[in-house]
C-alpha cells in the first residue's frame, strides 16, 4: 500500500484494502479501544475516583454500549468523506482525543469538564479572547492547528487507496453521507427526539453531573447525551411544575405609600479577601453595608470561578440550577422557555419599570436577546457608554457605572415602582500589568480594583440614600476570582452579599444583623420579604 510505503513499513503478503469491510471493522474497533483508554484523562485521576459511578459491573456494561454508537456515528462521518479506513480511524480518535484534551484544560482552568453548552459559547471564546483567558489562540496556534488537519488529511488521501465501489459511486457516496449524517438530523424531529431524549434521560439519571457523566461516557459522549436530552425535555412541564411550586403573586405585592425602587448589584469577581487573612485591604463601603443590612452573610456558588450568566440567572429567575436541569449551564440559550416564572417578568407585569445595565458588548452571552424576554423593558449595554480601551482601561469603572445607574434612577418617575439590575465588569480578570498604575502582581492588582469598587459603592450607597423613595440595595459577588496566584482553587469559594434599605426604607432603629448563609436563588424572595413586599413570603 501506498501509505505503508510512505511511511517506511513493509507491505503485508496482503493487500488490507481488498478487504473493505473487515478492515473498516477493525479500524473502527481500534478506535473505540484507543478513545476509551485517551477518553479516561478527561478528569485528573483524583476527579475520578471522586465521581465514579454507585454502581456494579453491568451497568459499566451498558455505559459502554451506549458510547459505541456515538463512536460509530462520527467514525461514519470521516468515513463518508474520505471512504478511507484508515483515515476514518485517524480522524475519529483525533476528534475525540481533541474534546478530551479540550475538557481537561477547562477543567484545569475552571474545573468543570466539557458541557454541550459550551460548544454555543465557541465564537464568543474568539470573540472575547481576553475574558476568556484565551490569549493563547494566536497564529501559531492557528497555523499548527490548520497544517494537521489538512496536512494530514491531505497525507491519507493522497497515500491511502479508497475502498468506494467502482461502480454506483454516487449512490454510494450519497447512502454513507446519509448513514452519517441521518441519525444525527433526526434528532431534531419530534418522534425521534423524544423516545431519543427519553432514553437517554432513563441511562443518564434525572440529576445532571457533568463529572459523572464524563467519567462514565467520556468528554463527547457525555456532550452528546447532554445535548440529545436538552433538547428532548419538555420544558413546558418544566415550567409549570415550577409556576406551581415557586407560586409568587405578585398582584398581590403591599408595596408602600410610595414607590420603591429595587437596585440588584452584581458585582463580578467580587470577594472579600479578608475571609483569606489579606489584611492590607480596606473596605469601608463594605464593612457600611454589613452594619447597615436587613441580611448579610455569604452566598453559595452556582458556578465557582466562571460564568457569570448561572449565577446571574439564578438571582434573577429564583430557580434552583437542578429544577432546571440541563438548562442550567446555559439558561439564556432559551430564556424564553422561563418568562413566566421569573422576577423581572412577574414585576413588569405587575406595573413595575425594569431596568437591565451591563457595562460590555450586548451580544454576549445572548443577553440582547434574554434580558427583554425575561422581562426588562430597558437594557443599557457597553455601546451606551463612552469607554476607549485604550485609554480608559479594559472594562468601564465601576466609578463611572455608578454614576451612570444614578442617572438612570433619578429618571424614574416618583410614582413608578423600579427594579434595576446592574451587572459590574470592573473586578474582571485578567489582572494583568497596566491594569492598575505600575502594579505588576496579580494579586495587588486585583486588591487595588476591588479597594476601587468599595469607593465606588460608596458613592452608589450616598446617592441613593439622597432619593426621596423607600430604595433597596442587594450587592453580591457572582463567584470567586480566578487568581490562581493566589489559590487554586480558593479554600471557600463563597462569595458575600448584602440586602440594605436605603433612603426612606430604612428603619429608625436598626441594628446590626448577624451572618446569614444564603443561596443565590433566594436574595430577591428574601430581600422581598424584608421589604414587606411580597404577601406569600409572609404567610
Amino acid at each position: 500500500m501506498k501509505l505503508l510505503k510512505g511511511i517506511g513499513l513493509a507491505l503485508p503478503p496482503f493487500q488490507l484494502h481488498d478487504y473493505p469491510a473487515p478492515l473498516t471493522l477493525g479500524c473502527y474497533l481500534l478506535s473505540c479501544g484507543v478513545i476509551f483508554f485517551t477518553d479516561r484523562f478527561a478528569l485528573p485521576a483524583r476527579e475520578r475516583r471522586r465521581n465514579a459511578p454507585p454502581y456494579g459491573r453491568n451497568q459499566g456494561i451498558i455505559d459502554i454500549l451506549a458510547r459505541l454508537p456515538v463512536i460509530a456515528l462520527v467514525f461514519a462521518g470521516f468515513f463518508a468523506i474520505s471512504w478511507r479506513p484508515l483515515y476514518a480511524a485517524a480522524g475519529v480518535m483525533s476528534f475525540f482525543i481533541i474534546f478530551t484534551g479540550i475538557s481537561r484544560a477547562k477543567f484545569k482552568f475552571i474545573r468543570e469538564p466539557l458541557v454541550f453548552s459550551d460548544i454555543a459559547l465557541v465564537t464568543d471564546v474568539f470573540k472575547y479572547k481576553s475574558i476568556f483567558y484565551a490569549t493563547s489562540l494566536n497564529i501559531v496556534f492557528w497555523i499548527v492547528a490548520v497544517l494537521y488537519v489538512f496536512g494530514v488529511s491531505g497525507l491519507y488521501m493522497y497515500f491511502e487507496p479508497t475502498v468506494l465501489p467502482a461502480r454506483d459511486q454516487m449512490f454510494w457516496i450519497l447512502v454513507m453521507i446519509g448513514i452519517a449524517a441521518g441519525p444525527w438530523l433526526s434528532l431534531f424531529y419530534g418522534p425521534v427526539n423524544r423516545p431519543t431524549a427519553a432514553l437517554v434521560q432513563r441511562l443518564m439519571g434525572k440529576k445532571v453531573n457533568v463529572k459523572m457523566s464524563t467519567v462514565r461516557f467520556g468528554t463527547f459522549g457525555s456532550v452528546v447525551f447532554h445535548f440529545i436530552v436538552w433538547l428532548g425535555v419538555k420544558r413546558e412541564k418544566i415550567v409549570a411544575e415550577l409556576s406551581v411550586r415557586l407560586r409568587a403573586a405578585v398582584h398581590d405585592l403591599i408595596g408602600h405609600e410610595e414607590a420603591p425602587l429595587i437596585v440588584v448589584w452584581q458585582s463580578e469577581s467580587f470577594i472579600d479577601m479578608r475571609h483569606f487573612g489579606v489584611d492590607t485591604i480596606k473596605l469601608p463601603a463594605i464593612d457600611r453595608l454589613r452594619q447597615q443590612a436587613a441580611q448579610w452573610g455569604r452566598l453559595s456558588n452556582v458556578f465557582e470561578g466562571g460564568y457569570t450568566l448561572r449565577t446571574e440567572f439564578a438571582v434573577l429567575s429564583g430557580l434552583v440550577p437542578d429544577d432546571i436541569h440541563v438548562d442550567a449551564s446555559y439558561p439564556y440559550l432559551r430564556a424564553s422557555h422561563y418568562a413566566d416564572v421569573v422576577w423581572p417578568g412577574k414585576l413588569k407585569r405587575a406595573g413595575w419599570r425594569t431596568h437591565f445595565i451591563h457595562p460590555y458588548d450586548r451580544t454576549f452571552f445572548l443577553r440582547h436577546k434574554a434580558m427583554p424576554v425575561l422581562g426588562f423593558d430597558t437594557l443599557t449595554m457597553l455601546d451606551a457608554f463612552d469607554h476607549d480601551p485604550s485609554q480608559d482601561g479594559l472594562y468601564v469603572s465601576d466609578a463611572v457605572l455608578t454614576a451612570r445607574v444614578l442617572e438612570e434612577t433619578q429618571k424614574l418617575p416618583d410614582d413608578e415602582s423600579g427594579l434595576f439590575f446592574v451587572a459590574s465588569m470592573a473586578n474582571h480578570g485578567p489582572w494583568e500589568p497596566g491594569r492598575v498604575d505600575a502594579l505588576t502582581n496579580p494579586v495587588e492588582i486585583y486588591l487595588a480594583i476591588l479597594q476601587q469598587s468599595d469607593a465606588a459603592l460608596r458613592k452608589l450607597v450616598d446617592g441613593l440614600n439622597r432619593l426621596d423613595r423607600p430604595v433597596w440595595l442587594v450587592f453580591y459577588g457572582d463567584h470567586a476570582p480566578l487568581l490562581k496566584s493566589f489559590a487554586d482553587p480558593f479554600p471557600d469559594p463563597r462569595t458575600d452579599y448584602f440586602i440594605v434599605p436605603l433612603a426612606k426604607a430604612r428603619p429608625a432603629n436598626h441594628r446590626p444583623k448577624p451572618s446569614q448563609d444564603e443561596d443565590p436563588w433566594n436574595l430577591l424572595r428574601a430581600l422581598l420579604k424584608h421589604a414587606n413586599l411580597h404577601e406569600d413570603a409572609l404567610q
